[in-house]
């Protein structure tokens, strides 16, 4: 899949394009999450082919021992994710200029998920001794 995707921060101080390897968003329900965006994080995966301009204005947070989050130091948007010591790229979709096509793939920690608030789709949900087992396994 070659899905190239531009996307920036609120002010427009940072701006990005991306290539997406699915348009499939996870719904995280971690806790980490819940305090980074006040709810469930929304991210895709994306290739490491990250073209960012303004990146003078990008902070990355060292938000758990595997973990970055980077932000923009100027308006706060959350605008990306990335494992310290793996091959994992993300972006909020939030940021995307363009969300068509996009659509729920996966929740995970959802036995993580605080009782006021659900979600109506119908799509795979995995617990956080799921996922971790999933990432043991070689299949993250």
């Amino acid at each position: 899949m070659s899905d190239k995707r531009t996307g920036g921060c609120l002010c427009g101080a940072v701006k990005y394009e991306v290539t997406l390897q699915e348009t499939d968003v996870h719904v995280c329900h971690c806790g980490l999450c819940q305090k980074w965006s006040g709810g469930p994080a929304l991210s895709l995966s994306c290739e490491d082919d990250w073209a960012i301009t303004g990146e003078d204005s990008l902070t990355w947070y060292d938000s758990s021992d595997w973990g970055q989050r980077g932000f923009c130091n100027k308006c706060g948007t959350h605008l990306f994710g990335r494992v310290s010591a793996g091959d994992y790229r993300g972006i909020y979709a939030g940021s995307l200029d363009n969300q068509d096509e996009l659509k729920i793939g996966m929740h995970i920690f959802i036995d993580k998920k605080p009782p006021y608030y659900d979600f109506a789709d119908d799509t795979k949900r995995l617990t956080e001794a799921d996922f971790m087992a999933m990432f043991a396994e070689g299949e993250g």
